[in-house]
């Protein structure tokens, strides 16, 4: 169900989401060149975890293993493949509080993701944590619906920039995500969305 009147102007909702309408009017890229993916490494927790992605962290370990650094396998052998933070909430451990454990350095000294590289070279098909691949995106579950919001944090702001530059808008920056964890036909309920509150 598409609907631009239950929440007012402050919220789109599609089945069981409401859509935060920063996600249709913020624009964002990306820019790892600026960033140095410092997203993987402030913050005061580790990536949030699905339920369901705890299983599969397990199963995928052997193979994403050979990517990680030493510093992280130390922090995954002594807190586990995933943790909790101070809500219980099930997030990726930390090295010394800091960098999430999965985080390897590029030649440029940029962070990425050890389980997206054994995904890229083909020892798995698990790509990352949906909240990983769905940032800026967050999730926040409500009694009745999931929640789609824009995180706006500073250390984005080159993003930021960059997608005003390019004039892309965070849900078209984030397609493929969103078709991941909502569908296809979710996706384009969303792209309806849009159409409708320009000529509002």
């Amino acid at each position: 169900m598409l609907s631009l009147n239950l929440f007012s102007k402050i919220m789109i909702q599609i089945e069981d989401t409401i859509i935060s309408l920063d996600v249709f009017q913020k624009q964002f890229v990306c820019n790892l060149n600026k960033c140095k993916g410092i997203c993987c490494v402030e913050g005061d927790s580790g990536a949030p975890l699905d339920e369901a992605e705890l299983p599969i962290l397990e199963d995928i370990y052997e193979h994403v293993s050979p990517y990680l650094r030493e510093e992280g396998k130390r922090a995954i052998e002594i807190e586990g493949k995933y943790t909790t933070d101070l809500d219980d909430d099930y997030v990726t451990p930390l090295i010394e509080g800091r960098e999430c454990a999965y985080v390897i350095y590029d030649e440029n000294q940029a962070a990425k993701c050890a389980i997206e590289k054994a995904y890229e070279d083909g020892k798995i098909s698990f790509k990352k944590p949906i909240s990983c691949h769905l940032y800026p995106i967050r999730l926040q579950k409500l009694r009745k619906y999931l929640a789609v919001n824009y995180d706006e944090w500073y250390i984005c702001k080159d993003a930021c920039m960059l997608g005003k530059e390019l004039n892309i808008k965070v849900f078209e920056f984030l397609k493929e995500p969103l078709i991941r964890k909502f569908g296809e036909n979710w996706y384009n309920q969303l792209l309806e969305a849009e159409k409708l509150l320009e000529i509002q």
